[in-house]
């Protein structure tokens, strides 16, 4: 498995807190989705400090974090739990997606060079290269293609939010394989965006960027929906 990780915006810090913070966060937010933490259960810190080894505060920090990314609900002030990974926290993560990076791409269609087509370019090639066969790849290289649209921007508020709720979809997106069909779909609507923004054509590539994102989040629902099905069934 490849160790690329792609880089967040210019100037954003992705996480706020301390590297033993982000470490923890990524142990606790992996337990959430996954289930091993389920809903609604209370989030102790002495017990997760002991769980995963790590000191209180960076536990606390992690879970400040969490909170702020949805994944934690603090009930009156006071105590913490988990929050039900469900289609409304999906649907409400992906539609900000949709709504900020049609803005965004507009506005770099409209700056573009030749250097960011060719990043463009070279990112979906390793995309193709890989072809899904590592999924975790797949999304550091996917979020790094997005992040070549968005990493210049000037609003840099936009940007940290579009950084902070891609996270949260990604995260969650890894419980699920893609299917045949949506491996097609990002494929050709990545090749058609880059000669959208080759050709100036800021209008078509808000467009499909939206439908893009669109559907990278119902294909997670669907997902959802099938892997609960099959549960039931």
């Amino acid at each position: 498995m490849s160790a690329f990780k792609a880089r967040p915006p210019v100037g954003i810090d992705p996480t706020g807190v301390s590297e033993e913070g982000a470490a923890v966060y990524e142990l606790i937010r992996d337990d959430i989705i996954s289930g091993r933490l389920e809903a609604n259960s209370r989030l102790v810190v002495a017990e997760l400090s002991e769980r995963h080894q790590a000191p209180a505060n960076a536990v606390r920090e992690a879970l400040q974090l969490l909170r702020s990314q949805g994944f934690v609900l603090i009930v009156h002030n006071k105590s913490a739990r988990v929050r039900p990974i469900d289609q409304d926290f999906v649907r409400d993560t992906y539609e900000i997606g949709v709504l900020i990076e049609p803005s965004m791409v507009r506005w770099f269609v409209g700056m573009a060079t030749s250097v960011d087509i060719a990043a463009l370019e070279r990112i979906q090639d390793q995309i193709e290269a890989n072809n899904f066969s590592d999924q975790v790849l797949h999304g550091e290289l996917d979020t790094q293609f997005h992040n070549v649209m968005y990493e210049r921007h000037y609003n840099h508020l936009a940007a940290e939010l579009w950084w902070k709720h891609r996270e949260v979809l990604r995260a969650v997106a890894r419980r699920y394989q893609y299917t045949l069909v949506r491996q097609a779909q990002v494929m050709r609507e990545h090749r058609e965006l880059i000669r959208l923004v080759r050709i100036g054509d800021a209008d078509k590539a808000a467009s499909l960027i939206a439908a893009h994102v669109d559907g990278a989040g119902r294909h997670v629902l669907e997902q959802m929906r099938a892997s609960r099905a099959a549960r039931a069934g």
